[in-house]
């Protein structure tokens, strides 16, 4: 109106950031709108919903107060096609918003919390697969064990190829404390209702034991959230979308999301989660000075077992079949099992590490874990079983190997295949070349050459070659005593000259 008084009605609104209808509006009627008479209510059209609202509508919400807005509206269409319209669906949701807003069930309400130093840390498991990561030619089918505390936002992951087991929170619970390099008063997780789904009670109050014996080591006071409600959680559960969103933007940056190996993996993972720390350096040093300190002894992060060694020179060990070198057979061997290995003890001495092997979900085939360097001398002495060896396609180091098998089987017997392949393996294992053999079968595979067995014997067997004939001669034993008495002149000599 200021400006109204010094330019015409379109410059003023231009000025003012109105339109001309506004201004002209204005000018007709400068008082502001809480001044003027308030228009009656009155519908403009007639109601979309009149005579299906109170006696179709409402009765659903009331006995089934879940019900959706879209479900409603395809029941109403299928009762009423010629009625109900796509313009419906819109005044049908807003109805439905206000109704619940006044007579709907109370919703969950999320308390914001004031964090203190040093008093949380969460523990939870993320799914990983959406990732996309390829390790060694293959998509890697893998979750994270992921920890954070909840004031200073220090985190760690770390790689899980199973599920959500005792041996992964353990394991991934105790470097991140290791890491860290203190404990907090409190360690909160959810039910971990994956761990428990598949045990029997007694199995799943053992987890449970485990679990407190754990947390209880550390010195932390254990807590949940109630089941199914991960928001009670939700320090650990919002920061799963972060940490794995951090990842696929540096798998971006590195320009490719495959790995030569787990280990790589590894260590990339872990760059991500160092350089997320170090921006939250200044709280994690603080909260860091409050921390209890750590127990000296590490805790028990594995899954013990009990196992006897068959005349297979192997064990089984949750549904899969291991080899283990054959002088083990009859032996009992207690298991530490890992998320990625199992350590077998001999009593209390440590005999050898093996890669974890998991059968795949929902399918009954047979898994074996298998080195061949374990059995090499028992198929050395039967060549012959390995035509029908139970676990035979496991035994291949390489792909090589397991060419070389299939391109002799087509080219004759499997006997005979046997006997090649046996002493291909038993080459491999005695001169170390098992990589430099694998290069050579597929050198000559390439170009339809089946493996010759005495041509690589030749070949990576090293030359013998003939010892030189030494002469030695021994001077006789006087030579030594003339030796000492020139000695001992030119002592005695010397002493008289000094």
């Amino acid at each position: 109106m200021r400006l109204r008084t010094d330019h015409p009605q379109m410059t003023a609104a231009a000025k003012a950031g109105l339109s001309v209808a506004t201004a002209r509006r204005i000018d007709l009627d400068p008082r502001p709108p809480s001044a003027k008479k308030q228009r009656r209510i009155y519908r403009t059209r007639p109601d979309p919903l009149d005579g299906l609202w109170d006696e179709e509508i409402v009765p659903l919400l009331t006995a089934a107060p879940g019900l959706r807005p879209i479900t409603l509206f395809d029941e109403l269409a299928r009762r009423h096609p010629d009625r109900i319209g796509p313009s419906f669906r819109r005044t049908l949701e807003r109805r439905i918003a206000d109704w619940k807003a006044l007579h709907g069930s109370n919703l969950s309400v999320i308390f914001p919390q004031t964090q203190q130093p040093g008093r949380m840390g969460l523990s939870d498991f993320t799914n990983a697969n959406g990732l996309g990561v390829i390790v060694g030619g293959q998509q890697l089918e893998h979750r994270f064990y992921h920890f954070a505390l909840a004031f200073s936002g220090f985190e760690h992951a770390e790689i899980v190829l199973g599920g959500e087991s005792y041996a992964a929170l353990a394991s991934g619970l105790e470097n991140a404390l290791r890491l860290l390099g203190g404990v907090p008063r409190e360690h909160r997780s959810d039910s971990l209702s994956a761990a428990f789904r598949n045990l029997a009670l007694p199995d799943a109050e053992d987890l449970t034991r485990r679990f407190t014996a754990l947390v209880t080591h550390f010195g932390m006071v254990p807590t949940r959230n109630n089941r199914g409600v991960a928001h009670e959680n939700g320090a650990i559960e919002s920061r799963h979308g972060h940490f794995k969103t951090r990842i696929a933007q540096a798998l971006l940056l590195r320009g490719s999301s495959m790995f030569n190996d787990l280990d790589a993996y590894r260590a990339f993972v872990a760059g991500v989660i160092g350089l997320h720390n170090r921006r939250h350096a200044a709280m994690i040093d603080a909260e860091r000075a409050v921390l209890r300190p750590l127990p000296v002894a590490p805790a028990m992060t594995w899954e013990a077992m009990t196992v006897r060694v068959t005349s297979a020179s192997g064990f089984m060990c949750r549904h899969v079949f291991y080899t283990v070198p054959s002088r083990l057979v009859g032996h009992r061997l207690h298991l530490r099992i890992h998320d990625d290995r199992i350590e077998a003890y001999l009593g209390g001495s440590f005999v050898l590490t093996l890669p974890r092997g998991r059968r795949p979900k929902g399918g009954d085939v047979a898994v074996h874990v298998v080195d061949y360097r374990h059995i090499i001398a028992a198929l050395r002495a039967k060549p012959g079983a390995l035509a029908n060896l139970a676990y035979r396609d496991a035994l291949w180091p390489r792909t090589a190997y397991r060419r070389a098998w299939e391109a002799l089987v087509a080219a004759g017997s499997a006997r005979d295949a046997a006997r090649t392949m046996v002493g291909l393996l038993a080459l491999a294992h005695d001169r170390g070349v098992e990589a430099e053999l694998a290069a050579a079968i597929d050198a000559g595979l390439d170009v339809d050459e089946p493996p010759d067995l005495a041509a690589m014997l030749r070949r990576f067997t090293p030359v013998v070659a003939a010892a030189p004939e030494v002469l030695v001669i021994l001077p006789p034993l006087t030579t030594f005593d003339r030796l000492i008495a020139l000695a001992g002149a030119s002592l005695a000599a010397s002493e008289v000259v000094s």
